[in-house]
């Protein structure tokens, strides 16, 4: 029969009393409120297999295991279960003696049975023969002191607030149990003992243990679980281990910088895309480097700006133009400026010997002078130096290897390159979603007009701090060349500075991670995705990212759109889904391209016919 208990609801207790002058009178005894009656239920009920608190049903288990071999992370199934549980472990180490003791009992025992049944001429059971195995290594391990031994408990509470909830639930979580090769057993009769168990007094009502050597027992710790979903931030995708969503702010982690693995058709610009449409409406203000127009639908659609570099554009960057912080910075902004300068003519003119670097710095200097720049502050707000300034410096020198290095720059000032990066300055960063295109530029200038367009944004973006992600598709342009990886490099290094979050994009691993700054790039960024890889690039992926060998199966088998989430210390399976208006603006087949160009025309071609 359910036991009811039921706490007084008043905190006065009336008694009538006579006294000599009147009739009776109401005398009134205020009861204190101890701790316990602040906190317990109104009402509880114990039934043989269940426990109702309130208007809340529980229902207690224990567990036996039957598992002969556990690996790490093997709770994982009950641990994400999608359904709230109470889940209480309890650890307690044994006498290594007793331990020691017992086992050379049961290995006799073993023995003798294996023995009586070859010589009675039965077959050997091969549990018996199994369990002796384990038996003997056990002992030999404890003997040696690799292994300590002790006993486990495990105990699981379902809350729910129904009857039938309860039930569906217990068969789900026995269901689970049962496949982790774990038996669920209710705790009969005994529903208040095992409640108690799963509370959080650390006091086993129960014990019901199983013995566990170290090395299974260190499998169960910690309780790792494959949520990544927090209170702000934007949807990134479905997690595929318990379908939960994944939401995250990346500027809450120590830096908001990004790496994104994966080869060509596995969705990667469509992740970044569906990121950047949603940080949007947050107020993100995002900058993309663009090589293949892949963001010109995107950006027309928000309403951004989309700068276009080619022999036919009007837009122009100076790659000498200042950022015009000395005011309010601690930094020689020139001989920084002067610093970039110089990687970025190695790129342009190749590899420079001693010699050669320093008639560089020399020219680039006179260049700067010439213009009445120096490193006075009140100078540097002046018109900077063109291509022009710098070829005319090498020109006027008398060295030999001067004459050499202006021949280089020859073809940006006066041959077939001219008027990419050797005129002033005029684009600005005034849109909150900002596209910057080198798709109609020879491969050999596309590294020098991406590296060029980087120092552009880094030196304007200084100059004001707002929430910023800087997106650098294929990047692998980038680090093929030393000094332009180091470029990107100092950009991840220092971008948490300026409130920038970097979100690099490569499908070429090895010219990514074949170089230090690119493996510095990635140990630089808190976020990590990784998406389908290639056979020949997923081993160099897992060893730099230490993935199991299930995780290297799950990029070589994922599908378009699918990958592995790395967000600080965890990492989950996602999956990217998109809203049917989203995807219309993120996609890039080729088919559902050309598909909407037909409505599009289709469109436009019935506003045009004559109204009947």
């Amino acid at each position: 029969m359910p036991l009811f208990k039921k706490r007084p609801s008043s905190d006065t207790v009336t008694h009538p009393a006579p006294t000599p002058s009147s009739g009776p009178v109401t005398k009134t005894l205020s009861l204190a409120k101890t701790v316990q009656d602040i906190i317990a239920p109104q009402q509880i009920s114990i039934d043989f297999n269940l426990l109702k608190i309130n208007e809340y049903y529980y229902r207690s288990f224990f567990t036996t295991i039957n598992r002969r071999f556990v690996d790490a992370n093997w709770l994982s199934q009950l641990i994400n279960f999608d359904h709230s549980l109470n889940i209480s472990m309890f650890v307690y180490p044994v006498e290594s003696k007793s331990t020691l003791d017992d086992l050379r009992r049961k290995i006799a025992e073993m023995e003798a049975e294996l023995s009586t049944d070859m010589q009675r001429g039965r077959v050997v059971d091969p549990g018996t023969q199994a369990k002796l195995e384990d038996a003997l290594s056990l002992q030999d391990q404890l003997v040696k002191g690799i292994e300590r031994f002790f006993q486990f408990s495990l105990y699981v509470t379902i809350p729910a607030e129904s009857a039938s909830e309860l039930e569906t639930t217990s068969k789900q979580v026995s269901s689970t149990l049962s496949s982790l090769l774990l038996s669920s057993i209710p705790t009969v009769l005994e529903q208040g003992e095992g409640f108690k168990t799963t509370l959080p007094t650390c006091i086993d009502h129960l014990m019901v243990t199983r013995n566990m050597d170290t090395t299974s027992l260190a499998t169960t710790f910690p309780f790792t679980s494959s949520e990544l979903t927090s209170n702000e931030g934007v949807l990134y995708g479905i997690n595929e281990h318990n379908g939960s969503l994944i939401i995250f702010d990346r500027f809450t982690l120590e830096n908001a910088n990004t790496v994104v693995f994966a080869k060509a058709g596995a969705g990667k610009s469509y992740a970044i895309k569906l990121e950047i449409l949603r940080s949007l409406m947050f107020g993100t203000e995002v900058i993309v480097i663009d090589p293949e127009n892949e963001y010109k639908p995107l950006c027309d659609v928000v309403g951004g700006d989309y700068i276009n570099f080619a022999y036919n554009s009007q837009n122009r960057i100076n790659p000498f133009d200042l950022s015009a912080l000395t005011d309010t910075s601690e930094e020689n902004e020139l001989n920084l400026k002067i610093q970039s300068l110089h990687s970025l003519f190695k790129v342009i003119m190749g590899a420079l010997n001693p010699t050669e670097e320093a008639l560089l710095d020399r020219a680039l200097n006179l260049s700067y002078r010439m213009k009445g720049i120096t490193t006075d502050p009140v100078t540097q707000r002046k018109v900077p130096p063109l291509m022009e300034d710098l070829y005319k410096a090498f020109i006027g020198m008398e060295e030999p290897q001067a004459a050499s290095l202006a021949d280089r720059l020859e073809k940006f000032v006066k041959g077939s390159f001219t008027g990419i990066i050797d005129q002033p300055s005029n684009v600005a960063l005034k849109n909150p979603f900002t596209v910057f295109s080198v798709r109609d530029l020879e491969d050999s200038l596309k590294p020098i007009a991406i590296f060029i367009i980087l120092d552009y944004i880094w030196t304007k973006m200084r100059r004001d701090l707002k929430k910023r992600i800087l997106v650098v598709d294929e990047a692998w342009y980038l680090m093929r060349y030393p000094d332009s990886a180091n470029f990107l490099y100092g950009i991840a290094k220092r971008a948490r500075k300026y409130f920038l979050g970097l979100t690099t994009i490569t499908q070429d691993v090895e010219d990514f991670l074949n170089t230090d700054f690119g493996k510095a790039i990635v140990t630089n960024s808190s976020i990590q995705i990784l998406m389908k890889q290639s056979p020949a690039a997923v081993d160099r992926i897992a060893q730099v990212f230490y993935l199991s060998e299930g995780e290297k199966h799950l990029l070589l088998s994922a599908n378009v759109g699918e990958g592995l989430f790395f967000a600080g210390n965890n990492h989950v399976a996602v999956r990217f889904v998109a809203s049917p208006d989203e995807h219309q603006l993120v996609t890039t087949k080729p088919s559902e391209l050309l598909a909407q160009k037909a409505a599009a025309m289709r469109l436009i071609t019935d506003q045009e016919k004559p109204h009947a």
